[in-house]
């Protein structure tokens, strides 16, 4: 800009954190996937849509007979609005989840001189959003003279989404439009679509070096293993069971940083996770299949970064090597019964009970598509995608009248897809300690910090793990 000293821009381009944000927070990076960014995000991408006021162009093009010109890169949209783009700035997690961006383009418009026309010519450039602030600035220009960073806009930041939010006129808009009554006017609403710079991938853990010293015999332990149960002709009804699961950690961590997660209908919160009671179900030991639904649910509220989500009884089924984990999922876009969330490895699953039980213990779990689109919002999209790792989750169930379901909490998954375990403790314990949690931003975040996003912000804070368009 020719006649101003622009200070720097403030939103310099920062080290993406390693911290996917795996949810939604704002309009930041996809937050809640991997935990909250430990620093600034880098935008790397996006647009912004606004058109000062419809009644303004109105006029500019009607009774005043002047035109509008965009350049530097903007465009005006089929409606009338304007679109500017290649926006720098960056998604500050230890600021407040703030957001600030500036985009390139400028729009000016101009009328004819009397009597010909109403003799004016304002150029509006360099766009800048602030979701702390929650102000839409410009540089204004009027002949040769340009005050930078007017704030034109209050802008109703608020939540997850930046599409189509309400802007109100500042008696700056005023000055700067040539007529004071489009102060406190509602202006044109405002979209704001943000890329996010992909984190760096963690770095790979050290190579464990192998003891000298050799283990000791272990000793024969005086109890005798459980017994396996011979496996039935036919499918055999489920008669207890339990299933542990926690959606996924960095979603919980995401929104217990400052929301909460409330389990009803059967679930309760057993450490970080939560168990869900049996509902119905059936084993059928030969052909390998089963299936076990259960009962109740887990809300999800975080009403700072806009997250109000329920995951409702899930239900497992099963057959040989892979399953599918179905849950009720109720969102911002609605409610859906028995989704497809999560796809099972149990691969290591022999389908055998011991004692008349069978315990599977942290089997490893993944998004479906549909799962991953579950923590979509309207800006940014869902910081997770089909095959990105979800909670393991730990079953047992029961098709013995005398059996007794294991007690405790999961073992620590070690890589192992979900395995046979025998009675008692060692049989597939159920309970955790884990924190229920989630993440992100836009959606940090989302999108935790949003990240994620991100944003799950957050999730989402969650910062995407790629380059993800942030709805924050």
């Amino acid at each position: 800009m020719s006649s101003s000293h622009r200070r720097p821009l403030a939103l310099a381009a920062a080290v993406a954190t390693a911290a996917a944000l795996g949810s939604t927070a704002l309009v930041l990076p996809a937050t809640a996937a991997d935990g909250a960014p430990a620093g600034p995000v880098k935008i790397v991408g996006g647009t912004l849509d606004w058109g000062v006021l419809a009644g303004y162009r109105a006029y500019v093009t009607g009774m005043a007979k002047g035109t509008i010109t965009v350049a530097d890169g903007a465009k005006q949209n089929e409606d009338g609005s304007l679109r500017f783009g290649e926006p720098t700035g960056q998604y500050e997690p230890a600021a407040g989840h703030v957001v600030k961006a500036a985009f390139k383009g400028s729009v000016t418009f101009s009328s004819p001189a009397p009597p010909a026309g109403h003799g004016f010519e304002v150029k509006l450039s360099d766009f800048r959003i602030d979701t702390g602030t929650k102000k839409l600035t410009a540089d204004v220009t009027k002949g040769s003279a340009t005050t930078q960073d007017v704030p034109l806009a209050a802008v109703a930041f608020a939540g997850q989404s930046m599409d189509g939010l309400a802007t109100t006129l500042t008696k700056e808009a005023g000055d700067a439009l040539g007529s004071a009554s489009y102060e406190n006017k509602a202006g044109d609403p405002l979209t704001a679509k943000l890329e996010f710079e992909k984190p760096a991938p963690p770095s790979p853990s050290p190579t464990p070096t192998k003891s000298a010293t050799p283990s000791p015999t272990p000793t024969k332990s005086a109890t005798p293993s459980a017994t396996p149960t011979a496996p039935a002709d036919g499918p055999q009804k489920i008669l207890s069971a339990k299933l542990t699961w926690g959606v996924k950690e960095s979603f919980r961590k995401y929104v217990l940083g400052a929301g909460s997660i409330t389990p009803a209908g059967g679930a309760a919160k057993n450490g970080d996770l939560f168990d869900f009671a049996l509902g119905k179900g059936e084993l059928d030991a030969k052909k390998q299949t089963l299936n076990a639904s259960f009962e109740g649910s887990l809300r999800f509220q975080y009403a700072a970064h806009g997250i109000d989500m329920t995951f409702a009884n899930p239900r497992v089924a099963a057959a040989g090597k892979t399953g599918t984990l179905y849950v009720d999922v109720k969102n911002a876009s609605g409610s859906k019964a028995d989704v497809p969330f999560a796809t099972l490895d149990l691969s290591k699953t022999d389908y055998k009970s011991k004692d008349g039980v069978l315990a599977l213990n942290a089997v490893a779990a993944a998004f479906t598509a549909e799962g991953a689109a579950s923590f979509a919002n309207d800006t940014t999209g869902s910081l997770y995608k089909a095959g990105d790792a979800v909670d393991p989750l730990t079953l047992s169930v029961a098709v013995d009248k005398g059996a007794t379901l294991p007690t405790g909490g999961p073992t620590p998954n070690t890589g192992a897809a979900g395995g046979t375990g025998g009675t008692g403790a060692a049989a597939g314990t159920v309970g955790g300690n884990l924190a229920s949690t989630g993440a992100e931003l836009p959606a940090g975040a989302l999108l935790a910090t949003s990240g994620a996003a991100v944003a799950a912000g957050a999730g989402a804070v969650f910062l995407a793990r790629r380059r993800r368009a942030v709805r924050i």
